[in-house]
């Protein structure tokens, strides 16, 4: 068992050189509560974390699914694309342009790199894609997103066909509003191979809104191999999401996505007014993560294992999947550790969430700890001085259960990033555990 280390137990720690290490990220952690606070909008005190891994495995009766750790909850269909996202290897997403007829509060591209050059101007897919192909890069999934990619018709054609010549056996998707969506454009995206559509809805919509796109997602059916529909999932909106569900059930067609709403730092009055607020844990491992989503807002993901457990209740045939905040961020910690999967003899990568791990004992537990491994020919560890650890495989602590089984243990958690065209390896967090409750197949 692990015991994440917060400022309310922090004092439990009985060693005070470990106590003072983790100081060090208790610190980190309250800094950025404080950046967070000074965009306006207040964190919740109540935490659906404590009881999420219980609700979910009660689902498991009935079907659901889960994938990822527990960051990708599914009953019945989900889209090859979502199963390749968790990884991300082999996947990459384009976009032509952030230009986008709607105006989405939630929406998080003003995040994006060059979000303001791209309102105006398109990227060149063509010469991207054969740039990527030249260089021998395989994609198996290819996506297109915007802004709104129908805006520019011609260019979504020559991307997915071109697409398909390079990448033949490739899955290849398109993300829309569904405005400029008409089945004249529907052949065309038949004849270009594509593979899936995906919609968005907009709960704020009327109902005569709401129609229209609901009308061409039933047009969609006999063009696109695969249709389904992506949105958020507000706190306040059950009902109607469960009304939703039961529409999109009876067009018959493959699935939902349901994402966790998040904030995406700007747009605070509108997220204000509708009495919203951050979820108080935010990530499970802090770092900045390359997508671009925002903080995610509390009540929305408790909200989509509620309409989880409706398409258990009402029998529905169209697939559910949950797809958490956490979920976008494995394909990049993935892709960064991997290629160092073995490289760093100490550290082992989880198959849980792809992140490096270690174990670590300070101060005046390194004494009897190197006394062991020296004992029983251990040779694995490496010493800091700095921060006066010692560090080795975690797989070691079950050589510990018997000999020192309450040993004060951190188990850190590492990410390689370059720098200066240099491998570096970066701890991010370190958790709570000793000998005697560590278990490495739920731990690790």
């Amino acid at each position: 068992m692990l015991r994440a280390i917060t400022s309310d137990n922090i004092d439990q720690i009985q060693n005070p050189t470990y106590r003072n290490y983790a100081q060090i990220y208790n610190n980190i952690h309250q800094d950025f509560h404080h950046q967070i606070a000074a965009f306006g909008l207040p964190i919740s005190d109540h935490s659906f974390l404590n009881v999420y891994d219980d609700k979910v495995i009660e689902m498991t009766e009935h079907g659901l699914k889960i994938s990822n750790d527990y960051k990708s909850l599914t009953q019945g269909w989900v889209s090859p694309s979502c199963i390749a996202c968790r990884k991300g290897v082999g996947t990459i997403t384009f976009f032509i342009s952030l230009n986008c007829p709607r105006n989405c509060y939630f929406c998080f591209n003003p995040n994006q790199q060059n979000y303001e050059y791209f309102l105006h101007h398109q990227n060149n897919l063509i010469e991207e894609l054969n740039k990527l192909h030249e260089k021998g890069i395989v994609y198996k999934d290819i996506a297109l997103t915007g802004g709104e990619p129908l805006l520019y018709k011609k260019e979504t054609e020559a991307f997915f066909r071109h697409a398909k010549t390079l990448y033949p056996k490739a899955y290849t998707r398109l993300y829309t509003c569904g405005a400029f969506l008409d089945e004249e454009y529907l052949q065309v995206l038949k004849n270009v191979g594509l593979d899936e559509i995906r919609f968005s809805i907009k709960t704020d919509d009327s109902i005569e809104e709401q129609n229209v796109i609901l009308e061409k997602i039933r047009l969609s059916k006999a063009y696109i191999p695969h249709v389904m529909v992506e949105m958020p999932v507000m706190p306040n909106d059950l009902e109607q999401m469960k009304d939703l569900l039961m529409t999109l059930d009876s067009i018959g067609f493959n699935g939902i996505n349901l994402l966790e709403l998040c904030f995406p730092l700007n747009n605070t009055q509108e997220f204000a007014k509708r009495g919203y607020q951050i979820k108080p844990t935010q990530y499970r491992v802090l770092y900045n993560y390359w997508y671009a989503g925002g903080l995610p807002i509390a009540g929305s993901e408790e909200n989509c294992l509620h309409l989880l457990k409706f398409a258990q209740e009402k029998q529905l045939k169209l697939g559910v999947h949950y797809c958490s905040l956490e979920n976008k961020y494995s394909g990049q910690i993935y892709n960064q550790n991997n290629p160092f999967r073995n490289t760093y003899t100490y550290c082992i990568m989880s198959e849980k969430d792809y992140f490096l791990k270690s174990a670590k004992v300070f101060g005046q537990d390194i004494a009897p700890v190197l006394a062991f491994l020296r004992k029983s020919g251990l040779k694995n560890y490496r010493k800091d001085n700095n921060y006066n650890y010692l560090e080795f495989p975690i797989a070691y602590l079950s050589k510990f259960k018997k000999q020192l089984p309450n040993l004060e243990v951190g188990i850190c958690y590492y990410v390689v990033e370059q720098r200066d065209g240099e491998n570096v390896l970066r701890e991010l967090r370190v958790d709570y555990t000793t000998p005697l409750q560590h278990d490495f197949k739920m731990d690790i």
